[in-house]
């Protein structure tokens, strides 16, 4: 027996209305859980986009005050090419630091038009021979007392204080989200069964009349996926308008120069988005057949 779109459409869309209160509670319950996941997946790229400064064995950063003059940044840049525990002191002007924060904000236009590459502090990229902690903040603590220096930034200080944050934050997402994604799998497994037993008679009938397996259980399935589906979109609104802009705001309350990385761009909400969006068909489809091959007996 072929199976027919405007069928499908009709039997999921009276399954839906017919267990509303447990429809809207798998919804709900799919929102919050995929919400949680996809913020915590968002928080995880802005830790990786903060710590790109320091990739290539970039262990300290020498930030410059921004009004220093040439021979400040010549005598700064002398010294450290010449210290025997540099291996390499890598300059970042002005421009190339605004190039570089205008890649990091790019999706924060007003803080973009309060910028300009006169206020930012250009910077020495500094890769040490050793990556001994205490010889490294020794080297850089050096350099902090000199003149025209406006701060030094330690690799392992941002990366353990970002990853910490993360840890406070981020896991605890996952673990909620994990517990609430299951939480939804269930919930999305008891209506399929719920409306499967609402239709035991009608199912009877088709058995007898020749419906095919798959005639019968397709509706159920779109059912359950249609579900996470809609809670995947509201959550996706959520990251979007909510959530995004909060790690933006948060991003621009803190020191800059230690978490000007900490954003996320257009292509992480996106890969987000759709990665969301996949987990909802993913469960939705799980439940739905788990449900139909365990509580259907075609």
């Amino acid at each position: 027996m072929a199976i027919k779109v405007d069928y499908v459409v009709r039997e999921t869309a009276a399954n839906l209305t017919r267990n509303i209160t447990l429809t809207l509670a798998s919804v709900l319950t799919v929102v919050v859980s995929l919400t949680l996941f996809g913020s915590a997946f968002m928080l995880n790229q802005g830790v990786n986009n903060a710590n790109d400064r320091f990739k290539g064995g970039i262990e300290f950063i020498v930030y410059l005050q921004p009004d220093a003059s040439q021979e400040v940044i010549d005598s700064i840049g002398k010294s450290l090419r010449e210290n025997p525990d540099v291996e390499r002191a890598d300059f970042v002007n002005k421009d190339e630091t605004l190039v570089e924060f205008r890649r990091l904000f790019k999706d924060s236009r007003q803080l973009l038009e309060s910028i300009t590459a006169d206020i930012l502090p250009p910077s020495f990229r500094v890769a040490p021979k050793t990556q001994d902690p205490d010889v490294v903040q020794a080297i850089g603590d050096i350099y902090r007392q000199k003149a025209g220096v406006y701060d030094v930034i330690f690799a392992f200080e941002v990366v353990k204080r970002i990853q910490e944050t993360f840890n406070k934050i981020g896991v605890r997402f996952l673990v909620a989200s994990a517990l609430l994604l299951l939480a939804a799998l269930l919930l999305i497994l008891n209506t399929i069964r719920v409306a499967m037993f609402a239709r035991r008679r009608e199912i009877e009938v088709m058995k007898l009349v020749g419906a095919t397996n798959w005639f019968i259980r397709v509706p159920f399935i779109v059912e359950g996926i249609i579900q996470t589906l809609i809670g995947a979109g509201v959550a996706v609104l959520a990251m979007t308008f909510v959530i995004r802009p909060f790690i933006d705001e948060l991003s621009q309350d803190r020191v800059l120069p230690i978490f000007q990385g900490f954003v996320v761009t257009d292509a992480n909400l996106l890969f987000t988005n759709l990665l969301v969006v996949a987990v909802a068909v993913l469960i939705g489809a799980i439940g739905s057949a788990v449900a139909v091959s365990r509580f259907l007996d075609v």
